[in-house]
């Protein structure tokens, strides 16, 4: 039986390692997780704020135990419980209308009918669904493939297979390739697939990166327009991006390669790894980037800046009416202040909530110099919690964290022990976010 010192030590600890595993790539999470112990795990996996990848490979990798404790967790919301989310809530509606199988005729939906039809009705899901319910013939992974490749399903028909088809995982990620369609966005809501995969658990964002194809694509889920439908949350969103900075990381800083990137990424039919790997080798193909004085009309030009390296920056620039060299003095104070915590995490978020609304502070400057690390990491204790974790009334300050947190632990690459040493510090560490990542790194323990 764990003492009550010992009991509060792995429930800091399971609280550490949930937002530190945000940042680190699928093996990492796994390898970590495996490290844990029996209390710690179950705080993790019953109690935590748990991403979307570390509730998949729980769910996939875990023990049953694991997956009770997950089903308990209040925390875990939209997330990948069994059933849900899932065509549960179309069961009670009533069957097709008879148009909709009259072209099929009577009896048993054979696969080829089943397949028309899900053409025809697949803009969205709808349809699709109820056409999964009506008794068909079991659909074969390698035929639905080999017609997916010859000519994409639409939109609504691939969220619903993926949905309502018992299909395996390797046909599910397999169904997120459309590049035998080069005009597949304007069939419908492109995006609802791949962030249906991720909120169903099928998916994580490592995965979608791998086998989303066109390349631009994977790069468009970034920053897709926000609809009044299915899309990112704000922790799904950030998510993603550190998934394809982690995948663009081999690029290194060369605009060169940065301007191949953005040069031929539209036009690029397989996934964005592979476009990256040939860009990074030098493939005479793709590695040159435009021609001389050749302006770049490319739409990911704004996705690519979120993407990129980033060059050190000047302070924000001043709102409202600022004395001369007051701004600087004022930035310089909110700087010191966040290695001072307040009495009370209410006055710590009140005051920086201050700082970032008349702009000495940004979301970059709160991970670089708040401490200790583990309160850097979690926005709650510097911007508050408004009805939940996905809908902080301000998204820019914690997407910009998020960014500059995937920067600083890059540092720890794909080393699972220098990830574990991080976690197992973050607790009683002292000092900021690069200080930890540093000592982390090095072969040594963390002070």
């Amino acid at each position: 039986m764990p003492t009550a010192q010992e009991d509060r030590t792995s429930r800091r600890l399971a609280w550490c390692v949930a937002h530190l595993l945000r940042h680190a790539p699928d093996h990492v999470v796994l390898d970590v997780i495996h490290r844990l112990d029996g209390p710690t795990r179950k705080y993790l996996c019953r109690d935590a704020w748990l991403s979307a990848p570390t509730v998949t490979l729980l769910l996939r990798h875990g023990s049953d135990t694991d997956r009770g404790y997950i089903a308990r967790n209040p925390r875990v919301v939209g997330r990948p419980l069994p059933g849900l989310p899932g065509p549960a809530r179309y069961a009670a509606r009533p069957g097709p209308a008879p148009g909709l199988l009259a072209p099929a005729g009577p009896g048993p939906l054979g696969q080829e009918a089943l397949l028309a039809l899900l053409r025809r009705h697949g803009r969205r899901p709808r349809a699709p669904l109820t056409l999964l319910r009506v008794p068909h013939d079991r659909l074969d992974p390698a035929a639905l493939l080999r017609e997916h490749a010859r000519d994409p399903l639409p939109p609504g028909a691939v969220e619903a297979l993926l949905l309502a088809g018992g299909l395996p995982l390797e046909t599910c990620l397999a169904l997120l390739d459309t590049r035998a369609c080069p005009a597949y966005e304007a069939r419908g809501a492109w995006h609802r697939p791949p962030v249906r995969a991720v909120r169903m658990g099928l998916a994580t964002f490592e995965e979608l990166v791998s086998h989303l194809a066109p390349a631009h694509l994977a790069l468009r889920l970034a920053d897709h327009p926000a609809t009044t439908g299915l899309r990112w949350s704000l922790p799904e969103q950030a998510g993603m991006r550190t998934a394809l900075t982690r995948a663009l990381a081999p690029l290194g800083g060369s605009p060169r390669h940065w301007e191949a990137l953005e040069h031929h990424a539209p036009g690029f039919r397989g996934p964005l790894p592979e476009l990256v790997a040939a860009i990074a080798a030098g493939d005479p193909a793709l590695a040159a980037g435009p021609a001389a004085g050749e302006p770049v009309r490319s739409p990911l030009g704004p996705v690519l800046r979120l993407l990129g390296p980033r060059a050190a920056q000047d302070p924000p620039e001043p709102r409202g009416e600022w004395e001369p060299g007051q701004f600087t003095a004022e930035r310089a104070l909110a700087l010191v202040s966040l290695a001072v915590p307040m009495d009370s995490v209410r006055e710590d978020i009140r005051w920086i909530r201050d700082c970032l609304a008349r702009g000495l502070l940004t979301g970059e400057d709160v991970i670089r110099h708040k401490v200790p690390a583990c309160w850097a990491l979690d926005e709650d204790h510097w911007l508050g919690d408004a009805d939940g974790p996905d809908r902080h009334d301000w998204p820019a300050p914690v997407l910009a964290a998020h960014a500059e947190t995937a920067r600083l632990t890059a540092a720890l690459g794909d080393d699972p022990g220098a990830w574990w040493r991080a976690a197992r510090a973050l607790p009683d560490f002292t000092g900021t976010v690069p200080e930890l990542c540093e000592a982390a790194a090095a072969a040594g323990s963390v002070p």
